[in-house]
C-alpha cells in the first residue's frame, strides 16, 4: 500500500513562504501524476497544483504565480513552494495522486497564515 507523508507546514506571516514536501513509499513515482490538495474546515478538498511524470505543472487560478510544484523522482518526493502567502491560504495541505486515491490520503500538513 502506498503511503504519502507530507511535511513542511507551519505558522507564517502573510507575505512569507513555505516549502511543503511529500514523500512516497514504496517507490512508484516516475510516471505517476501527483497533486497537492488543500482543505479548510467545512469545505471539500481542492486541487491546487499538479505535476505529470514528465514534469508538466498545472495550477488553480487562485494560486497561479505564487505556488510552484516540483518533483524529485530520485527521492520519491514532490514539493510545493508557496510564496506570497495570504491568510486565505490557511488550510491543511495534502498530496495524493491525480486523480486522487482514497487509500492514499495521509495526515496532511497544516499551513496557517497570520495577517
Amino acid at each position: 500500500q502506498v503511503q504519502l507523508v507530507e511535511s513542511g507546514g507551519g505558522l507564517v506571516q502573510a507575505g512569507g513562504s513555505l516549502r511543503l514536501s511529500c514523500t512516497a513509499s514504496p517507490s512508484l513515482f516516475k510516471t505517476v501524476n501527483m497533486g497537492w490538495y488543500r482543505q479548510t474546515p467545512g469545505n471539500q478538498r481542492e486541487l491546487v497544483a499538479s505535476i505529470t511524470g514528465g514534469g508538466d505543472a498545472n495550477y488553480a487560478d487562485s494560486v497561479k504565480g505564487r505556488f510552484t510544484i516540483s518533483r524529485d523522482n530520485a527521492r520519491n518526493t514532490v514539493y510545493l513552494q508557496i510564496d506570497s502567502l495570504k491568510p486565505e491560504d490557511t488550510a491543511v495541505y495534502y498530496c495524493n495522486f491525480k486523480p486522487p486515491s482514497l487509500r492514499a490520503w495521509g495526515q496532511g500538513t497544516q499551513v496557517t497564515v497570520s495577517s
